[in-house]
């Protein structure tokens, strides 16, 4: 009796036992086929180093090990690690696969035939497949893949012995020819092919084992295998409409650009109505004029002025005009919360709902020229409520240059809705024709810059890889804790933010800064935009809040010619500081720095160009 010292898994194997692994992705059903072949006498061993445990018992002549459901062989995270060093060790792989989503699951079974090793794929969830009216060719998915390919439901017991008689069967697959090439000139340096194919993944710890250097290529090849996958899913699988449910009908409607797209103009309609108008109309004039001003504003300044003079710096600081007692909580409670609980609820609807993912899928060759993915489209939702929320949510994008290029994006051309409030009452004043001129001049703008930038910055964007679960009914207790969740660690961050924007405006409104910068921006409002010299107020305080800056045009008399170009150029103009801090928060201060200047630039140009043509 032996057992295995290699990648510290200590699983004793009987002389003349063979290593079974089960491997897929989360939640495919991997525990039914590991009972099923290991009954009740199952071991859990602890992987060193790490809290995952491994579960492993015996069939026939064979050792069988489950592992932590994952989504490519590699060291990303503690689950890939633990299943990399289990695969490493097997003998043969099981391979269960999500039959409804082929185009996911299948990267990783390619991955593992790229490996060499021996493997049969068990087609799980046959039901569902019915369920959403698709047809999968199993023969010619076989004959692709090179593996035996058995169509399971594991949970009522379909096909499960199937499984079991094939295990002997189980063969290595057709591997990519040009990857076995670069794989071979590994193999003096490592164990065996799998290891040289991770090696040729950029896999750093099975690297750092032999003491080599990674290869740089796994971009290269994750794309290849990705290409590969496409491929065979369009070889192998075909929608009907047979047995498909009416919830999966709307699903492929949603994704269909001759459907998906009205439903999606009528989606955002529905959010504007709801957050625009209903939010930042009723219910902020609510929380913030009634309560926030009406209310807690006398009460602070009544409060703290019995003990500080109003007219100190230290008063001014307190519960000035941009007072961290007066602007920072009003701006916060009274007039950011609100939106942001409505923006996340409706969030967390189409999120739980399945129509997020949909949304990001049905825009993604839309939004590729412009060095985004689908994905993006979530934070530029976003920006309509709130761009500094939105600019936080960019983390979800893939690589750095997409993260910036969203940045500039939500910050040029995405009006938030409380300036976007202001702008429509302005701009329905005017008729239809500066209407559309508005809405082009900003569309223009977000095309153009996204495609420069795109052009000019280094290095490619990520591909779109997202699950599509299915069209459900949301649940109130998920929207509820989302929602919740998510507001709390927006007010966590954006707090301190304002409260250090609120000190930096007091300060130079005391100062006479302020003034100073409106004096010096003049020039160019009368010059270049031939607006009224007044307009430059305006523009410094939209810096302070979007919607502030909006509202001060009202007051000045202008042509139609110069209501457009003003509101062109308050669209494009720096967000707000709140949203500025958060900008430098998270791109940094150089990057941060040339995306707010770049703003002043395209800003003042756009509207020159406009007041210019008009």
């Amino acid at each position: 009796m032996g057992h295995c010292h290699d990648n510290n898994i200590n699983i004793k194997v009987k002389d003349g036992e063979k290593k079974l692994v089960l491997v897929g992705n989360p939640n495919v059903g991997k525990s039914v086929f590991f009972n099923k072949l290991t009954g009740l006498y199952v071991d859990v061993s602890n992987f060193p180093g790490t809290t995952v445990d491994i579960s492993y018992g015996r069939y026939k002549d064979y050792v069988v090990m489950d592992t932590p459901g994952v989504y490519g062989v590699s060291s990303f995270n503690e689950e890939e690690t633990v299943a990399r060093d289990v695969i490493l060790f097997g003998d043969v792989i099981l391979n269960v696969v999500d039959a409804v989503h082929l185009d996911r699951d299948l990267f990783l079974t390619k991955q593992l035939i790229d490996m060499g090793k021996p493997m049969l794929i068990a087609l799980n969830l046959m039901d569902d497949v019915r369920r959403n009216g698709l047809k999968i060719d199993v023969v010619k998915l076989e004959e692709l893949l090179g593996v035996p390919v058995i169509p399971t439901t594991a949970i009522k017991g379909e096909g499960m012995d199937a499984v079991l008689n094939s295990i002997g069967k189980a063969k290595v697959g057709n591997r990519n020819p040009r990857l076995i090439e670069k794989i071979q000139s590994y193999l003096d340096k490592v164990d065996n092919e799998a290891e040289a194919l991770l090696v040729l993944e950029d896999d750093e710890t099975v690297a750092e084992r032999h003491e080599i250097e990674i290869s740089g290529q796994r971009d290269e090849i994750y794309r290849e295998r990705r290409r590969e996958v496409d491929e065979i899913v369009g070889y192998t699988v075909v929608e009907t409409s047979n047995g498909a449910s009416l919830r999966t009908k709307i699903g492929r409607w949603m994704l269909n650009p001759i459907t998906g797209i009205p439903m999606l103009a009528i989606t955002l309609y529905i959010m504007y109505k709801i957050i625009g108008i209903f939010v930042a109309g009723t219910i902020v004039g609510i929380t913030e004029e009634t309560i926030m001003e009406g209310m807690y504003r006398p009460f602070i300044e009544g409060l703290v002025g019995g003990f500080v003079n109003p007219e100190t710096f230290l008063g001014s600081v307190l519960i000035g005009e941009f007072g961290i007692l007066t602007m920072a909580p009003i701006y916060i409670l009274g007039l950011l919360l609100p939106l942001i609980v409505g923006f996340y609820v409706l969030m967390a609807v189409l999120e739980d709902s399945g129509y997020l993912p949909r949304i990001a899928a049905l825009v993604d060759r839309s939004l590729t020229a412009m060095g985004l993915n689908g994905k993006a489209i979530i934070p530029m939702i976003l920006g309509f409520g709130c761009v500094t929320m939105a600019t936080m949510t960019t983390r979800i994008l893939g690589t750095k240059r997409e993260k910036i290029i969203a940045t500039v994006l939500l910050g040029l051309a995405i009006p938030c809705s409380a300036q976007l409030g202001v702008i429509a009452g302005l701009i329905s004043q005017l008729g239809a024709f500066y209407t559309m001129v508005y809405v082009i001049s900003i569309f223009i703008v977000f095309v153009v810059v996204g495609t420069i930038l795109n052009k000019l910055m280094p290095g490619e964007s990520s591909q779109l890889l997202i699950d599509l679960p299915p069209i459900r009914i949301p649940q109130l207790k998920n929207v509820i804790l989302k929602t919740v969740q998510k507001t709390w660690m927006f007010l966590k961050e954006a707090t301190p933010l304002f409260i250090l924007g609120a000190l930096l405006i007091s300060f130079m409104q005391y100062t006479n800064i302020l003034v100073a910068i409106q004096n010096a921006v003049a020039p160019i409002t009368v010059g270049l935009l031939e607006l009224p010299k007044e307009t430059a107020t305006a523009f410094i305080m939209g810096i302070i809040r979007r919607d502030f800056g909006a509202a001060g045009l009202t007051s000045i008399s202008m042509t139609p010619v110069q209501v457009l170009v003003s509101l062109v150029v308050m669209t494009l103009f720096v967000p707000c500081i709140a949203a500025i801090m958060v900008m430098f928060k998270e791109r940094g201060y150089k990057d941060a720095l040339l995306i707010w200047l770049g703003s002043f630039v395209v800003a003042f140009l756009t509207g020159g160009i406009i007041a210019f043509i008009l």
